[in-house]
C-alpha cells in the first residue's frame, strides 16, 4: 500500500455466529484490503482500538463466480479476512 493510512487497511469487522463464539477466546475477525499484510493489520488494530495484539492470521476471501448476460463474471471485492488474537485481558472498544 503506497500512501494509505493504517485506518484504511481495515474495511469492516465481520460478525457471524462462528466469529461471535471465537470472540469469547479473544479472537476478532476483520475484512481487510487485499494488499494488506500481517504487520499492517497489527498496527491498524493497535492504532484504532488501542489494544495489544498477540497474533494475526490472514486468509484470502473467495470471490463468488456468477453468470452474467454475456458470460461468466465475478461478484464481490478482492479482499482478505484477518483473524486477530488479542493479549489475554484485552477487549475491543473503539477509541478513535
Amino acid at each position: 500500500m503506497k500512501n494509505d493510512s493504517l485506518k484504511d487497511t481495515i474495511i469492516k469487522p465481520i460478525t457471524t455466529e462462528k466469529v461471535v463464539a471465537a470472540e469469547q477466546q479473544g479472537k476478532h475477525t476483520f475484512l481487510v484490503k487485499h494488499s494488506a499484510n500481517k504487520i499492517m493489520v497489527r498496527k491498524a488494530v493497535e492504532e484504532i482500538y488501542g489494544v495489544k495484539v498477540k497474533d494475526v492470521n490472514i486468509m484470502p476471501r473467495r470471490q463468488k463466480k456468477v453468470m452474467r448476460r454475456y458470460g461468466k463474471g465475478i461478484k464481490g471485492k478482492k479482499a482478505k479476512k484477518a483473524i486477530v488474537t488479542l493479549v489475554k485481558g484485552e477487549s475491543l472498544k473503539k477509541s478513535k
